[in-house]
């Protein structure tokens, strides 16, 4: 299949097409606009819906409400419009309703700006809204794998009935990149006979809720909530190991952070010092096994995450090396992006400078 130049944004959008997204409600906001204008006008030639909701509010409950019904349904946004959703994809957890939600980041707090941050962390992985509840977090590092992980995104919440994020970030909805939609591999996934779908044989009409009034009937349903969580978290992780054997410092950084680190990597390896990186493609689960087997490895003297943020990852990598090695940052926040250059710069100071 040859391959075609295809914008990050409306890359993302017609990879949800292809899965089988037929219904997607959102509001605009810089910098992932052509998510939406891409759906409102081929959503309709797919025989599905397109509405451009009065908010971000509106969206997601519209969103909850396509899901309740059983169709394949995406919202996106930028940053502050993800705060507005919070609550309903909450209540998506809650309610156990698949649906995809891609943030496509940009710098913060409050309206911030319109470049490119990876400040939306803490919010997509630690559950932004309220309560107990977790969703598998994917954070493609180019166009192409963005395209393959949006399909896989679509099974990945039909089978848990789970809200998935896609965390991209500003560069990655505006930049260019040739790629080609390839078969991604399909999940045997359950029928959904939980959806709201009418009678249809039953006796009952099916109810989609997250209202437990019983204390104790709200425990259980968190219970069940975490064993399907623990589920996710066994069989859903992935990572990139890259250039990790012999390496003195291993860096942790995501997305197109990442990309930036593999050329910081090169550039230090023609000075002598050998440098590694292990990449979260799942930012929840994330990889913690990875960065202790990295930690417990002799040539590494030190960590260093990059993130374009004041530092949010770099706790989790912390929190898996257990004080086995010690772990430094480096970062740009409010839509300053980190150069090679600069990375550079920063092992070299943490391991003593060029050899």
């Amino acid at each position: 299949m040859a391959r075609e130049l295809w914008k990050g944004n409306e890359a993302i959008a017609e990879a949800a097409i292809k899965a089988g997204c037929r219904f997607f409600f959102g509001y605009p906001i810089t910098p992932q606009n052509e998510i939406p204008e891409y759906m409102s006008l081929r959503l309709p030639q797919e025989g599905g819906c397109f509405l451009q909701a009065e908010s971000d509010v509106s969206a997601i409950n519209m969103v909850y409400g396509a899901a309740g019904a059983g169709a394949r349904v995406m919202t996106s946004s930028s940053s502050p419009g993800i705060s507005l959703k919070q609550e309903g994809i909450s209540y998506c957890a809650g309610a156990e309703l698949p649906c995809v939600v891609v943030n496509i980041v940009r710098g913060g707090p409050g309206l911030g700006s319109i470049q490119p941050a990876q400040s939306d962390y803490f919010q997509a992985t630690k559950g932004g809204g309220h309560g107990d509840y977790k969703m598998v977090v994917l954070a493609p590092d180019s166009i192409q794998e963005a395209v393959d992980l949006v399909q896989e995104a679509f099974d990945i919440a039909d089978q848990y009935r789970n809200p998935v994020m896609i965390l991209g970030d500003g560069m990655m909805g505006q930049m260019m990149e040739p790629i080609e939609f390839r078969e991604v591999k399909k999940r045997q996934l359950p029928n959904k006979d939980w959806a709201t779908t009418g009678l249809k044989g039953r006796k009952e009409h099916n109810v989609v809720n997250s209202l437990f009034i019983d204390p104790n009937e709200c425990e259980q349903h968190n219970y069940d909530l975490f064993e399907k969580y623990n589920e996710m978290e066994k069989s859903e992780l992935r990572y990139e190991e890259y250039n990790l054997d012999g390496a003195e410092i291993v860096f942790a950084a995501y997305g197109t952070v990442a990309r930036i680190v593999k050329n910081a990597i090169k550039s230090l390896e023609q000075e002598g010092i050998k440098a590694g990186l292990i990449r979260p493609i799942t930012l929840w689960p994330f990889p913690k096994e990875a960065y202790l087997r990295a930690a417990e490895m002799p040539t590494v003297k030190a960590f260093m995450g990059v993130e374009m943020s004041m530092g949010q990852m770099v706790e989790d990598v912390e929190l898996s090396v257990k004080g086995k090695k010690p772990v430094y940052f480096y970062g740009r926040p409010g839509g300053a992006v980190p150069t090679p250059k600069a990375i550079v710069e920063e092992a070299k100071k943490v391991l003593g400078g060029a050899k």
